[in-house]
């Protein structure tokens, strides 16, 4: 049974840094796509970050030039480093593993809360 596990969240000042953890816990392969997502309180959840297999990264325009995604298939851990942050980068962020060969997501994580506040 693979489990994601996020870590990183807290409460930071606007223009601040965190660096965001998701650990998966049992086998998973290393061909799975890994997003990161976000969900902000009364919004629909929002991909801002993805990275394939072959280390190709997408971001959503909200977050571009201020996020970067990356993995470490060694360490089964995927990473989200956050900079510039803005307080409507507020949510809760979660972690994701699509499937290549079906295209949907296999795996989450139960999400790690994000507050940037001053």
């Amino acid at each position: 049974q693979v489990q994601l596990v996020e870590s990183g969240g807290g409460l930071v000042q606007p223009g601040g840094s965190l660096r965001l953890s998701c650990v998966a816990s049992g086998s998973i392969s290393s061909t799975y796509t890994m997003d990161w997502s976000r969900r902000a309180p009364g919004k629909q959840r929002e991909v801002v970050a993805t990275i394939t297999s072959a280390g190709r990264t997408d971001y959503a325009d909200s977050v571009k030039g201020r996020f970067t995604i990356s993995r470490d298939n060694a360490k089964n851990t995927v990473y989200l480093q956050m900079n510039g942050l803005k307080p409507e980068d507020t949510a809760v962020y979660y972690c994701n593993a699509k499937s290549p060969w079906t295209l949907t997501y296999d795996y989450w994580g139960q999400g790690t809360q994000v507050t940037v506040s001053s």
